[in-house]
This record gives C-alpha cells, sequence and structure tokens, in this order.
C-alpha cells in the first residue's frame, strides 16, 4: 500500500520549505514506527503551496504486540501457592486475570509476569488518530494565526490531501478535512485537481501545471537558465543557493531573457550583482573573463506565453532599482570616503555601548595594539587607516540602501578616493569570515582588523552580558569567535588567546574596570567551548580535546598541534606506555598533598628513578620548546620502564614519613611532566 499525505498551505516563504519537509518525513516516519506499521521508502514533494510525502510499501495493519509486565516477586506474591493481595492487585492493574500471571527468572530471582496481548489494528485507522499530529507538528521560525483556529503555522492551511492508496483516511486538523482534493496552478488551471491515487499524483498536479517534485523543477530552471544565458553569449556561474530560492517560489517554472542599458555597467558589478540577486532574484549573466553583461535571466511561474510582456516589465522593474542605485553611487562619489566618519556618530552601536564613531576608536586601538602584539609593526599606519575607514561606508547612500554591500562599496569607494589599495582591501575583507566556509581576509590589514572588530564585539557584549544561551545567539557571536579561531590557525598566530581578549577590554576603558575578570573569565570559558566544537568537527578524539584544553586556552595554533599529535599518538603501541607509566604514578601519588623531596633520605632505587626523571625531563622538555609534540610524547613513553622498575623496587608507601615522602614527591614530579602536555587523567582508554 502507498500512503499519500499533503499539506496545502498559502505560498510559504522560499527558506522555510526545505526544513519544513525534512520535519514533515522525520514525523511521519517517527510515528509509523511508534505505531508498529511497517513501511518502505519515503519520497518528499514540494511546492511553494504544499508539503507532500509519500511512503511506500506501507503495511495493512499494525503489527500483533506481546507485552510482558514486570511484577512483584513471587515469594510476595505467593503463600504457599495462593496468590496474595498483591498479586491480585497487581492482575488487576494490568486487566488481566490473577490466574493467567507466570513466574520468570530474573537475575537468580522468581517475579510474576502479566502477559498481555493486543492485535494490531488497521493501517487507515491508526493512520486517522495519529496524522493530525504529523501535520501540527512542524515548526516554523515565524508563525501566524488565521481566522478563529488555535493552530500556528507560517501560513495558513488550505487543505489537506491524505490517501491510503485509493481511499481517503479521515480525520481533521481544527476544522479541516481530509480529502482528495488539492489544487493547480492558482492563474494556468481551473483549480480543483482529484487525487485518486498515490501513484497519480505527480501527474495529476502537473496537468493542472503544478511540478510539485521540486528536483525536477530544479533541473528544469537550471536547464532553462543555461541554455538562454548561451543564447546571448554568456554563462550562469554555479549559484546553488540562488537556484534553491528561485525553485522554492514558483509551480511551474519558465525562465525569460531580459536585458538592461549599458550605462549601468558603469556602477561596481557588486551593486548590480546585489541588485538582480537578492532584490529580484534574477540570474545574472557573465561573459568572457567573467565581465558582467547587460542582461539577466528571470524565471516566471507560468508557462511561455508571452514571455516578451514578461521580460518587458521586469526590464522596467529592474531599471528602476539600477537607477536608484547608479544616483546613489554618484551621490556617494562626491564626497571623500573620511567624510563620512562624523555621521557615523549620530548612529548607536549598541545602548551601553556607544555609537559606530565610538567603536571605531576601539577598533584603532585594538588594532594598533595587535600589531605591536603580533610584531608587525611595520605596517601599524596601514593597518590603524584601515580601522579608521572600516565602518565608514555605514553612512553611505549605497550602503543604507543595499546593507549586504557593507565593507564592499567602502572599499571601492576608498580607491576612488585615493587611499591605498592596502587600505581599500583591509577594508573589504575586514568583514569576513561572515559565515562557515567563507573566505579569510588575505591582507594583513584585513586580517588584523577582522580580529580587532571580532574581539571588540565579544568583549562589549559579553561586557553587557549580553552572552549567547542554548540556540539564542542574536548578536552572532559564535560565528565571531569561530571567525577568530578560524584566522589565528589559518595564520598561524603564536598568541595566547587570554591575551588578545584582555587587549579588547583594555579599549573600553573604565566601562567594564569593575567586572574585567567576570568578563575575561566568562570570554575563556566561552572561546573554550566554541574551539572543542570546531576542533570535533575537524575529527579529533572528545577526550584528546579536553585532555589538551584542560591546561588552558594558550597559542591556538599550539594546542591544535598539540591535540593532533596526541591524536595520532594514540594510534602507536608506545602509547600504551606513556599511558600505563602515567596510570600507576598517578593513582599512587595523584591524589597526595605536594611532597618534599630530600635526597639525603634516598637509597639507590630513588637515586636511580631521581636520574631516569632528569634524563626524561631534559629531553621532553627540550622538545616541548620547539614544539615537536610527537617527540615530546614519545620522551614521556620513556617513563614506562623507570617506573615499573622503581615501583618493583620500593614499597611507595613506606611507614617512614620521610622515605614516603620522597618517593611521593618523584612521582609527583613525573606527573608534572605530563601535566605540561595535557591532563591525561581525562584520556578515555582501555589499557
Amino acid at each position: 500500500m502507498k500512503l499519500l499525505l499533503e499539506i496545502g498551505m498559502e505560498e510559504l516563504p522560499a527558506r522555510f520549505i526545505g526544513p519544513a519537509l525534512s520535519q514533515l518525513e522525520e514525523s511521519l516516519k517517527a510515528k509509523l514506527k511508534e505505531n508498529r506499521i511497517e513501511f518502505g521508502e519515503a519520497t518528499t514533494y514540494s511546492t511553494p503551496r504544499r508539503l507532500t510525502v509519500v511512503v511506500k510499501d506501507v503495511a495493512e495493519q499494525q503489527q500483533d504486540l506481546t507485552m510482558e509486565i514486570k511484577g512483584p516477586p513471587y515469594s510476595i506474591a505467593y503463600d504457599n501457592g495462593t496468590p496474595t493481595k498483591a498479586a491480585q492487585g497487581f492482575a488487576r492493574s494490568q486487566g488481566v486475570d490473577v490466574n493467567d500471571l507466570v513466574v520468570k527468572t530474573v537475575d537468580n530471582a522468581q517475579y510474576v509476569f502479566a502477559v498481555k496481548f493486543a492485535k494490531g489494528s488497521g493501517t487507515k485507522e491508526v493512520l486517522s488518530e495519529i496524522l493530525p499530529d504529523v501535520v501540527t507538528s512542524i515548526s516554523y521560525p515565524k508563525n501566524m494565526r488565521w481566522g478563529s483556529y488555535e493552530l500556528k503555522a507560517a501560513r495558513p492551511i488550505r487543505w489537506i490531501v491524505a490517501l491510503l492508496d485509493d481511499q481517503v483516511i479521515p480525520f481533521a486538523v481544527e476544522n479541516l478535512a481530509s480529502q482528495t482534493i488539492s489544487f493547480g496552478h492558482r492563474q494556468l488551471s481551473d483549480g480543483e485537481v482529484a487525487i485518486t491515487h498515490p501513484d497519480t499524483y505527480l501527474d495529476a498536479l502537473k496537468q493542472a501545471y503544478v511540478i510539485a517534485d521540486h528536483r525536477v523543477r530544479r533541473k528544469m530552471i537550471e536547464d532553462q537558465v543555461a541554455r538562454l544565458a548561451a543564447q546571448c553569449g554568456g554563462m550562469i556561474p554555479a549559484d546553488e543557493e540562488l537556484l534553491d530560492e528561485v525553485t522554492n517560489l514558483v509551480e511551474y517554472p519558465t525562465a525569460f531573457l531580459g536585458e538592461f542599458p549599458e550605462e549601468y555597467l558603469s556602477i561596481p558589478a557588486e551593486v548590480l550583482i546585489t541588485t538582480m540577486k537578492e532584490h529580484q532574484r534574477y540570474f545574472p549573466v557573465f561573459g568572457e573573463g567573467q565581465k558582467l553583461l547587460p542582461k539577466f535571466i528571470g524565471v516566471r511561474n507560468g508557462a511561455d506565453n508571452q514571455l516578451d510582456v514578461v521580460a518587458a516589465n521586469n526590464e522596467k522593474v529592474l531599471k528602476a532599482r539600477l537607477s536608484d542605485a547608479k544616483f546613489f553611487f554618484e551621490e556617494d562619489c562626491k564626497e571623500p570616503l573620511e567624510s563620512y566618519l562624523d555621521r557615523l556618530k549620530t548612529v548607536v552601536f549598541q545602548e551601553g555601548l556607544g555609537t559606530v564613531h565610538d567603536k571605531v576608536k576601539r577598533i584603532e586601538a585594538i588594532s594598533e595594539d595587535l600589531c605591536r602584539l603580533l610584531g608587525r609593526e611595520a605596517e601599524l599606519d596601514l593597518v590603524k587607516r584601515t580601522a579608521v575607514l572600516a565602518k565608514a561606508d555605514l553612512a553611505t547612500s549605497m550602503v543604507y540602501e543595499f546593507p549586504e554591500l557593507q565593507g564592499v562599496m567602502g572599499s571601492k569607494y576608498a580607491l576612488i578616493s585615493g587611499e591605498d589599495p592596502r587600505v581599500a582591501a583591509g577594508i573589504e575583507e575586514h568583514y569576513r569570515p561572515r559565515f562557515a566556509g567563507d573566505d579569510l581576509p588575505k591582507s594583513s590589514t584585513g586580517l588584523i582588523v577582522s580580529l580587532a572588530d571580532k574581539l571588540d564585539n565579544l568583549a562589549g557584549y559579553f561586557g553587557l552580558n549580553k552572552v549567547p544561551t542554548g540556540s539564542q545567539d542574536p548578536f552572532a557571536l559564535r560565528r565571531q569567535a569561530l571567525g577568530i579561531a578560524q584566522m589565528l590557525l589559518a595564520y598561524n598566530i603564536d598568541v595566547d588567546l587570554r591575551e588578545l581578549m584582555q587587549v579588547a577590554l583594555n579599549a573600553y576603558g573604565e566601562l567594564f574596570a569593575d567586572r574585567t575578570q567576570d568578563v575575561l573569565d566568562a570570554l575563556v570559558q566561552f572561546f573554550t567551548g566554541r574551539i572543542k566544537v570546531y576542533l570535533l568537527e575537524q575529527g579529533y578524539s572528545y577526550d584528546t580535546i579536553d585532555a589538551v584544553l584542560a591546561l588552558g586556552l594558550g597559542s591556538l595554533p599550539q594546542v591544535k598541534a598539540k591535540i593532533a599529535a596526541l591524536d595520532q599518538f594514540r594510534a602507536h603501541g608506545e602509547f600504551a606506555d606513556l599511558y600505563v607509566a602515567f596510570e600507576r604514578a598517578s593513582k599512587i601519588a595523584g591524589k597526595s598533598g605536594p611532597q618534599i623531596v630530600n635526597p639525603d633520605f634516598f637509597t639507590a632505587a630513588e637515586e636511580d628513578f631521581a636520574a631516569a626523571i632528569t634524563a626524561v625531563a631534559e629531553d621532553f622538555n627540550a622538545k616541548l620548546k620547539a614544539n615537536a609534540y610527537q617527540e615530546s610524547l614519545q620522551a614521556l613513553a620513556g617513563f614506562r620502564r623507570p617506573v615499573d622498575m622503581f615501583f618493583d623496587a620500593v614499597m611507595i608507601m613506606d611507614p617512614d614519613p620521610q622515605v614516603r615522602a620522597n618517593r611521593l614527591g618523584l612521582l609527583q614530579r613525573v606527573l608534572g611532566l605530563y601535566g605540561q602536555y595535557a591532563d591525561f587523567s581525562l584520556i578515555v582508554t582501555n589499557l
């Protein structure tokens, strides 16, 4: 049997459809499993007006269920073979006859059990009960209510189709009853579409000008756009995000080619592309050398009739927006970029943290300190100039109209204003990375100002106690912390993270002076959590990460290198020697208090052990100082034989307190060396 569930709605926002469709599929499959209904492959379909799932090979009825419920011990349930009140009460509570109780042995003890059998109901009957929950289980980023209904969803639900083969599954959500009637394209169809069987679903809707399979619809758009681009001698760069969005905006796609006046090519290409993609959902067309052509490709939700009229109307809309953009660009260029700085004094950055102009001053101060901290004093003037101008474009008309272009327009205006190209590059790059997988800054100016900007944000918001909680992160602080980590690692910046955060807090002067330490500690904890998540995603073992991070953040490149080396070393045979030596020393000396070692009380065994510790320590410290982490671990593995010989030669917990202190103290020296690399007690192993 095949199951079809279609939820018909008003047009959903494109970005809601994918997550909602996944939820629908998972919820239905979970409900089927929960209710013991066997099923096969599930396939989803979607358009802006419907979310659909089809499930193959659905069983005709539930699986039968036999349950054994454990009751009281036999000794309590029976008295010389006669059921006691305990047995009678248990049987009554389970709805079985006391004579039907069975006795079973569990862990060498006898208990009474009630055996209950439930025959599976018909699938159609069960589906009538569970499908309302499936429909209402979908959550959306934003919800609304309509009419007098209590139900909430992203858009009003208008119809529900629910079929098991050719039979309607009867149920209702609010006052909306399931049916066999779906609806076709708003303009091209006659409206109602009868769905007689799940197998006819796609064809029936196609006859009504709805391509319900989003995969097919996406391929249609991709092919049509590529064909039109080729016809005018151009091409469309891969843009999966735009393609997905357009797919979720139409039910019957037809691509069309449009043009705009060449005069607008004098505007920076980024402005044109943003206008077409972000505001109109058009595909920009590029020619040779990735040069933007005065053409675009749009996708209408309809057939191929009167495409010339459709193209002309879209051209008018685009021309109006480009005309505005050209005006903004020309007006902005009448003044140098620096002239916009004073306007930032009226733009509030964050209540409690001052204006954007105040933020610029902090970024400048942090950038200056970073240059000195990172040994890049030669670039100080360029970095400071980049920091000063980094946010200036926020006051321009273009960025006010197109916020997506912040940084990009700042770079363009900087070049027009005669600024150093390295400054211009830094202005654009200081926003990077904007998201996971985004490019990192390539210039020194961009790198340092990007670090300064993100450090300022983290210090400021943590100072105001606006920290991320659960899934809530309104200021994207997790993303910015990850961006800092990625930059430090990518460029092998060997600097203590705590020191970086202290530099950022210093820029706030006396604002957080009364709680600087608390803010710093909170930032360290936050960074530690983000770095742990990042390293886990890189494939490192959680306990290896915990062991190294237990020593503190320090230099992130060194932390990662130590984790990588230890993770790799754990696969080697020498790791057993390293860990066994640590474990033997830790078990007996790890919890004892600090012990003073007095060589005057040494025996021959202790003298030998002390000499071995000194030899290993010299080797280990030299390799650790040289950041030769694999070799330093090999040095620690060299403790295995001296530790074993020491344990074999003496009794650590000698009755003589002085002797005992010496022996514990020597083991603590061993543990101290281990502790310079990681907290090995956090390593989980079967050794």
